[in-house]
Parts: C-alpha cells; structure tokens; sequence
C-alpha cells in the first residue's frame, strides 16, 4: 500500500473514531413522498402510489423550524427526495418555506416533470443541487425504470435545468447493473454532450426491489470493468465519480472518488421518512431497530444526540469473518445500507464486499 493512501485512509479512520462520540449534522434527508411515476427495478424505497400517514405541509413547516432553532443550518444541506419529490402537490410551498428560512437545499429527482417552467421555479424557490437519473440508453433506461419515454422527459428536465443555469450543481447518476454496464461507453458519450457538473455512476445495490433480481448484481469482473472505467475517466479529466456507497480498497480509494471511505450514517447523516419516522440514511434496510424515533412524537435534536447509538459503531465486530479481514479497521464493515442484519457472524456480512485491491473478494 502507498504510504500516501495509507496514511490517508489512518487520517480517515480517526475522524471516523471521533464523529462515534462526537456526530455532526452536516445532511438531512427529508422522504417528501414515497410516491412515483417510474417503477424502477432498483428501488431502494419501493416507492408505490401510496401516501397514507404522510407528513402535512404544516409539519414540514414546523419541522423546519425545530431544526433551525436546534442546529446551525449553515453547516446542514437538506437533501429532497422521494418517491418523486414533484409528484408532491405542496412541493414548492414547502421549498419556498425552506428557502425563506435560510436552509440550503438540493434534489433527487428523475426528471420527467422538469420543464423549463418548473426549472425556473426551482431556481425561485433556492434548489442549489440537483442529481437526475439515467440509467442506460433509451430502450434500456424506459425499460429499468417502468416509464415508457422516460428517458426523453428525463433528458428534457436535464437540458432545462442546464439552460435555467441557476443551480450550482447539474449531475447525472446512473446506477450500473449485470446488463447496462454493456451501455457505460455510449453513456459516457451521451454525457459529453450535455453540460453537466458531473456523472456519478454507482453500482446497484442488493436492497429494496433489487432483491427481486439477483441475475442483475453485479458480477466480480462487472466491478473490475466499473471501477477501470471510472478511473480510466478521471484520469482524463472527466468529472466523473464512483458513489458513497463502499469501501474499495486502496487500489481504488480516491481513485474512484474525491475522498477515502467511510459510511456517514449517522454520523454526518440523518432522514426524515415520509411518515415521520427518523433514521440515518434512507437506504438503509427499514426494520424496527434501526428506526430511531418519529418526529410526530421526538424532536429531532435529542434523537440525533441521545439515540443513533447502532450507526456508531464498528460494524466488523459484530461479524467474525470481518474481524478477522486484513481490511477492518478501514472498511469498518462497510456501508449499513448492504449490512446483513440477520447474518451475523457466519460470513461476510455485507453483501457487497469490495474490500480486496484486486475485487476478488466481490460477491456474485
């Protein structure tokens, strides 16, 4: 290992170490709706069409407020998502609201409701970031996410966003599978044409609808081809980027990304679901004991400083296959997002382990 990533990944380690005790609110996930006009294959939320115990537009409101009398919202970037947040009918009164008070905010969308109009409004009502979905040419991207000329619309929203220029960030995300990982080239050639701030291309990932689909993980040399495709990118310049989602070893770590691993759940991170309920990140597998409360009944402050308490923490002590890894202390069990919860101890219990140099160690 290179001394420099070394030394790295040691400086990262600490500061892991010191965020268990010391957590910092730096990202907070509001779950606007669970609603969706695309029936994505990969869903971490499967998101359907319904909305029964939804926030209010009134919650909202007051929940903006209890965050900004409890935190100091200029190190906090909400972070929209859904569902499809503009299938949301008080979408922009509550963003308006947001803005007003002084939070800055960014999207998750998949684009196919952004016309020049709503781009604008976008803009009016403070959107600084913004990531749309593109998951494969036209024939693949309509067919992954279950929306006939989605890719169009979705096209469409990009090139408004751009043309508003108003946002700090334009990106584009593609979450790459045992099928369109085939398209990666064309892709990129796609992407040089649209004047984005940046691709993030991430690997799917075995949670939600996702596991409905096995044949469609990523195999071993999928990873190795991910992974040298990124880097080949950056290495020429381009602004593209692997995801949060994995430690990757040192062949990898910085090379895919602009920073060493590690999972913020919890500890730079926080969400608020759709129903209230409060987590760390909302990829994260919804079981009882990784909800930490609800915002209905738990003001947001004392669950993030006095709960929480499961996401800071080693994960690789809980399984002994991961204590015994060469790659522990820095991948630290990996991301709580693909931690098998009921499987502790027997092997690996992350199912996307990419902790080896070489990927060998990547699960089928």
């Amino acid at each position: 290992m290179k001394r420099e990533t070394l030394q790295g990944l040691e400086r990262r380690e600490s500061q892991v170490r010191a965020l268990y005790q010391f957590p910092q609110l730096r990202q907070l996930f509001l779950e606007l709706t669970l609603r969706c006009n695309e029936h994505c294959f990969h869903c971490g939320s499967s998101s359907t069409a319904r909305e029964e115990g939804h926030l209010t537009t009134q919650e909202y409101r007051d929940i903006l407020d209890q965050v900004k009398a409890d935190f100091d919202i200029r190190e906090i970037q909400l972070c929209i998502t859904g569902g499809e947040p503009l299938l949301r009918p008080d979408f922009f009164d509550i963003m308006s609201y947001a803005h007003a008070s002084g939070f800055h905010w960014g999207m998750t969308s998949n684009g196919t409701l952004i016309t020049q109009e709503t781009a604008h409004r976008l803009a009016r009502c403070g959107m600084g970031t913004i990531s749309i979905s593109i998951d494969g040419l036209p024939e693949t991207h309509d067919r992954l996410r279950g929306f006939p000329g989605g890719y169009a619309l979705a096209m469409r929203g990009i090139e408004n966003l751009i043309r508003e220029d108003a946002f700090h960030a334009v990106q584009v995300t593609t979450v790459v599978n045992h099928e369109n990982i085939r398209e990666l080239d064309a892709l990129f050639e796609i992407m040089l044409g649209l004047d984005i701030d940046s691709w993030r291309v991430i690997n799917l990932e075995p949670i939600g609808r996702a596991l409905e689909h096995p044949d469609l993980m990523c195999t071993r040399e999928d990873y190795r081809r991910l992974f040298a495709f990124i880097m080949e990118k950056r290495n020429e310049g381009y602004p593209v980027e692997y995801g949060c989602s994995h430690y990757l070893g040192p062949a990898y770590e910085t090379k895919t990304r602009d920073w060493y691993w590690m999972c913020s759940a919890g500890l730079f991170v926080a969400s608020i679901m759709a129903n209230g309920d409060i987590g760390a990140c909302l990829d994260i597998e919804r079981r009882p004991e990784l909800i930490q409360g609800n915002i209905r009944t738990d003001r947001l402050r004392d669950v993030w400083y006095n709960r929480f308490e499961v996401f800071r923490r080693d994960l690789s002590a809980d399984s002994e296959y991961c204590r015994g890894c060469e790659h522990a202390r820095f991948c630290r069990g990996d991301g709580h997002h693909s931690w098998d919860y009921d499987q502790k101890g027997r092997e690996c219990a992350s199912r996307t382990c990419c902790s080896e140099s070489d990927a060998s160690h990547l699960k089928n």
